[in-house]
């Protein structure tokens, strides 16, 4: 075997991405920028910058990037972090492969407006975020409520079984009994491994 074929091959074909920033999450963005910034070019080799007057993020492979995904990656880790996932969780998507972000209306689970809207996004937070803090708890995930749209980060099982917990509250069962379904399935999956 050659010492050339052991050494990991680097990205040859200069690739590129721009993120488009939301207004309100400009200000995050800033102030957190070195956060962001430091393990897209130290882990993942790749280049990026603000544009600040368009509001656009640009990330670029170079000559050092070597991994094929680390555009894919940085990608995913500035859209959570875009979407209200804090640095710490959003860096999760850098470091782990089989964690996903998937995203979903209140709207897409039942067809609710005005009043019954705000109740059923209260209902999903819970008094001082206790509802939303005890489904992240029993999943292994991490929720943003965002608008009328709720952002879950985890693997997939975990998503799905967040998902069904947070539709089954939206269409109005009562959050005891949603708590009492995850601790067995919690146990349950505790067990079997």
């Amino acid at each position: 075997m050659s010492k050339e074929s052991l050494e990991p091959k680097k990205v040859v074909e200069i690739q590129e991405r721009k993120i488009i920033v939301p207004s309100h999450r400009f200000t995050p963005l800033r102030k957190n920028w070195m956060e962001i910034y430091s393990p897209i070019v130290e882990q993942l080799k790749l280049d990026i910058r603000i544009i600040s007057r368009r509001r656009i993020i640009e990330m670029r492979t170079n000559q050092n990037t070597v991994r094929h995904d680390a555009l894919q990656k940085a990608t995913e880790f500035v859209q959570a972090f875009l979407v209200g996932f804090a640095v710490e969780d959003a860096l999760a998507l850098v470091r782990l492969d089989d964690l996903f972000v998937d995203s979903f209306a209140f709207e897409d689970v039942k067809l609710i407006k005005g009043d019954h809207l705000s109740r059923a996004i209260g209902r999903v937070s819970g008094k001082g975020g206790e509802v939303k803090k005890k489904i992240e708890t029993a999943t292994s995930t991490r929720i943003v409520i965002a608008g009328h749209r709720v952002h879950i980060l985890g693997s997939y099982e975990r998503i799905r079984i967040a998902k069904r917990a947070i539709s089954e509250i939206i269409m109005g069962s009562p959050p005891g009994k949603v708590y009492a379904r995850l601790q067995r399935l919690a146990s349950l999956s505790s067990s079997i491994l």
